[in-house]
């Protein structure tokens, strides 16, 4: 039984799974975005998440803390230069796993894992041309003889359930002004 073994090993002996993370956690903050397997993504969240937050306090025991996970001076320099500056007000949730499919050869199931204050199509969806969401109004519903509008001109529906003189009237004087028109035209032409 896994009664409280909340690490994922990875099928790696220690060294090698921390060596891993290291290298994935570099990647990750000098590219903002890697494309890897889901558990190795989920176990890269639980690595990297704390490094930023202690990104966000820039003192020579929080850059000595980080370098001694990452190994790396330019992933250092770039996570206390640039994203720190980004995710300062932001409380935890700095990654984002989007789920891409199934690998090829051995189906294991794969994902982007990114920074999410560098995606810009997520944080700006209106920007793009292709994307417009527009609210629609329910329209009321149709009572019997009621006109309906069809490309700006207007038509009686097919078959009114009860037709009163009102209605007729109506449709006989919307009628007439099109024959006067009609006639009118007709007599200028000759």
């Amino acid at each position: 039984m896994r009664h409280q073994k909340r690490i994922n090993h990875l099928g790696r002996k220690s060294a090698h799974r921390k060596a891993m993370l290291s290298n994935m956690a570099s990647s990750l903050i000098l590219h903002k975005k890697i494309n890897t397997t889901l558990a190795k993504a989920k176990a890269l969240r639980t690595y990297v998440e704390p490094l930023l937050t202690k990104s966000k306090e820039d003192s020579t025991h929080s850059r000595r803390l980080v370098f001694s996970y990452l190994q790396n001076k330019e992933a250092v320099s770039e996570l206390f230069r640039e994203i720190s500056k980004k995710i300062a007000e932001r409380h935890g949730g700095y990654t984002r796993i989007l789920k891409t499919g199934f690998r090829e050869g051995d189906n294991a199931e794969m994902c982007f894992i990114e920074l999410v204050d560098y995606n810009e199509a997520m944080l700006n969806p209106k920007d793009d041309g292709k994307t417009k969401t527009t609210r629609r109004k329910r329209a009321a519903k149709k009572k019997a003889g009621d006109e309906v509008k069809v490309t700006g001109k207007t038509e009686v529906e097919a078959k009114p359930k009860k037709t009163s003189k009102k209605n007729v009237e109506a449709v006989t004087e919307e009628a007439k002004p099109e024959t006067k028109l009609k006639s009118e035209e007709t007599k200028s032409e000759n």
